[in-house]
């Protein structure tokens, strides 16, 4: 994609910009049941984007019922593996066309720097559901390795109805890491935006009927997560629920399935993920860029977020003293400005949580080395400033629970075995960082750090052919991407043949 990044061409795509505010059932949008709307508000000066349709329980039910029909009826479900990858790959061509509009409809809903969006959000979710694309005609059921009076087909199917529950801060990136497997395996679904960021799912699932998905397949019905994700992960009629978001909804989502028809659930939740940076760590430079950018890229709004950096006292002082020079080069402010590299946060209720976890750190004793403060108070927007806390043991409370905002806690240890004990003293396990320049080293701490993502020298959620997920509070049996992501959208099925 060639995308131009200029103030200018922003603001006149901005103008043209259309929004869609219905739920989209059945191929269609449609107004909610009740006709009720709730406002989609630019996170940057407060002001409303759009009314969008506030679904209800009868939304939920109308929006299963047809993608049930539609994969009973199997236009979608059973068509041939490569009418399936034909469609996907016409959708991938309209996706592209249109990257620069979802690209703004992100920037304005969640107050991600428009940066960001056009170079990493938006190609990610794009070459996402390619990648799955692809992969459809190549995946091989199995046969088992029975006597020759028997024959025994391994194969796998689509899993039925699939239920899915995303986040505002990354909002088409993490529909797509989703979406894509999902069809790809031949499911129908029903996915429920957050209602902070509804914008391009709405816009995702009109251009899939576009490309000629049929009707009930993608169906998407905003509102609140009280009233619609609850219907979604109650429904007798849904096979799975797929959901990234806070560890506390999680556990209600295993409730509800329990308490229902036993659907299967995947969750992606929550981290307070280490960088680990031991005394043989390489340039300092390198260790400080990286973890600048694991600390405060998507404001900090992101689950892998390095939010605890555990360095070598030794090396500690210089490399603080380098991420607070890199820091002042990171531009905090408005999202459709180019420069930026921090927008505003998701809401005014979200920005208060963070600000009460610094004010936390500063009362616990943490030496606040920069920012803490809210800014730009005139703009109406929830901005805060990128915030670095030195001298913080693992007790305090901004080490222990996820602040999901621009604060960075440098937690200094004596050796190789301090920093893992630190690191793996936590309740989560989604991702961590290491650095040094032993390659054994590297493999024996990198084994000994209980995440589901160790990357090595850089931080990296990896790329399409790795599986994301975590450990402990982390996460629950799913992954997303790979090819174990679009395994997780099928049922396993033997079918056992008596032969002569």
């Amino acid at each position: 994609m060639n995308l131009t990044l200029e103030r200018k061409s922003i603001e006149a795509a901005v103008a043209k910009l259309k929004f869609r505010t219905q739920a989209f059932i059945d191929g269609k949008f449609v107004p909610s049941s009740s006709g009720k709307t709730f406002a989609s508000l630019n996170p940057a000066n407060g002001r409303k984007l759009a009314d969008i349709a506030a679904c209800e329980i009868e939304d939920v039910n109308r929006a299963v019922r047809a993608a049930r029909k539609a994969f009973e009826g199997g236009a979608w479900s059973k068509r041939k593996p490569a009418d399936r990858k034909h469609i996907l790959l016409k959708y991938v061509e309209l996706l592209e066309a249109h990257a620069m509009e979802i690209a703004l409809l992100d920037s304005l809903d969640a107050g991600k720097p428009i940066c960001d969006c056009v170079n990493i959000d938006i190609p990610d979710s794009i070459h996402c559901i390619r990648w799955h694309a692809e992969l459809i005609d190549k995946l091989y059921d199995r046969v088992a390795p029975t006597g020759p009076e028997n024959v025994a087909l391994i194969v796998r199917e689509p899993m039925g109805v699939i239920g899915m529950l995303v986040p505002w801060n990354f909002p088409a990136q993490m529909a797509a890491w989703k979406i894509g497997p999902a069809l790809a395996a031949g499911n129908s679904i029903v996915l429920k935006p957050a209602r902070q960021t509804s914008l391009s799912a709405l816009r995702l699932a009109e251009l899939a009927a576009e490309a000629g998905l049929p009707p009930g397949v993608f169906n998407v019905v905003p509102g609140h997560g009280t009233v619609v994700g609850q219907a979604i992960a109650r429904h007798m009629d849904v096979d799975m629920v797929a959901f990234t978001g806070s560890t506390e909804v999680g556990r209600e989502l295993l409730k509800y399935s329990a308490e229902s028809n036993l659907k299967r659930v995947i969750l992606e939740l929550g981290g307070k993920s280490p960088q680990v940076v031991l005394e043989d760590a390489p340039d300092l430079d390198l260790v400080a860029a990286n973890a600048v950018n694991a600390a405060f890229w998507n404001m900090g709004e992101n689950c892998s977020s390095g939010s605890r950096l555990i360095v070598h006292r030794r090396l500690k002082d210089a490399l603080v003293e380098k991420i607070i020079a890199l820091v002042r080069t990171w531009k905090v402010g408005d999202q459709l400005d180019p420069e930026t590299r921090v927008g505003p946060l998701i809401g005014p209720d979200h920005m208060e949580t963070v600000l009460k976890y610094i004010a936390a750190g500063r009362s616990e004793g943490a030496k606040l080395a920069l920012g803490g403060n809210r800014i730009l108070q005139n703009t109406g927007g929830t901005f805060v400033e990128i915030t670095l806390f030195d001298e913080v043991h693992n007790k305090m409370k901004i080490a222990r629970e996820e602040i999901f905002g621009p604060v960075l806690a440098v937690l200094p240890v004596n050796s190789d075995e301090e920093a893992v004990a630190v690191a793996n003293d936590t309740l989560y396990g989604l991702a961590a960082s290491l650095y040094t320049r032993d390659i054994n080293k590297a493999h024996r701490v990198a084994r000994a750090l209980r995440a589901g993502t160790v990357s090595v020298n850089c931080y990296s959620e990896g790329d399409l052919t790795t599986p994301f997920g975590g450990f402990k509070e982390s996460g629950f049996f799913g992954r997303d991407k790979s090819v174990y992501a679009q395994e997780q959208y099928t049922e396993l099925k033997t079918i056992w043949m008596q032969v002569g």
